[in-house]
């Protein structure tokens, strides 16, 4: 019987320890990776599940890991750092988003582009605006706000022709021509509204 009690109150003794350290934080995201993005007085840094200090909060700005890495900007300068807050390039960026597929969308210059996991641009930095690979397709925008799609090797794969597009789930996207908001698939059919 003692050893049942014991069981029942060992994971409100958990849930109990992590509020103690959570109120430490002005800010506790839900860990990624088995960190936590957390901030106090408006810096960011990463502790573990029993809030320990993994990454110091030292960041003006940090997105929650994904793919094994984290996008974060000291002063106007954006890097991305591993789970031990070891920087993956020496290059710094204007703007950096979150892995998605391997990949994420850089800017430079006040253009984007995007890198490896590895740190490696592998699209050269040419669109006025990216988001995130889906389904092998990523949405980027022309200087005149079109949005279009491009493949893992940069090449354009839908023209860019929408003033909106959303990245590819599940063989579809949203996009927006005019105030018609649909969907399409990786051949630019339209799938249904």
């Amino acid at each position: 019987m003692k050893h049942i009690i014991f069981f029942l109150f060992l994971p409100m003794a958990f849930i109990t320890n992590a509020q103690k350290w959570t109120k430490n934080f002005d800010f506790v995201d839900p860990a990624i990776c088995g960190l936590s993005l957390v901030s106090k007085d408006h810096l960011y840094g990463f502790v573990d599940r029993g809030g320990n200090i993994i990454i110091p909060l030292q960041y003006d700005e940090a997105l929650t890991f994904s793919e094994g890495y984290s996008a974060v900007r000291k002063g106007s300068k954006w890097m991305y750092v591993d789970s031990s807050g070891k920087s993956i390039t020496d290059a710094v960026y204007e703007d950096a988003q979150s892995f998605h597929n391997g990949f994420a969308a850089v800017m430079k210059d006040q253009l984007y582009g995007y890198i490896n996991t590895a740190g490696k641009l592998v699209i050269d930095y040419q669109y006025y605006n990216a988001r995130d690979f889906g389904d092998e397709l990523a949405p980027v925008a022309n200087k005149k706000g079109e949005w279009g799609y491009i493949n893992i090797h940069g090449e354009i794969m839908i023209t860019q022709q929408y003033d909106f597009a959303d990245h590819f789930a599940n063989g579809e996207a949203r996009v927006m021509k005019g105030d018609k908001l649909f969907y399409i698939d990786r051949h630019n059919k339209i799938l249904h509204e």
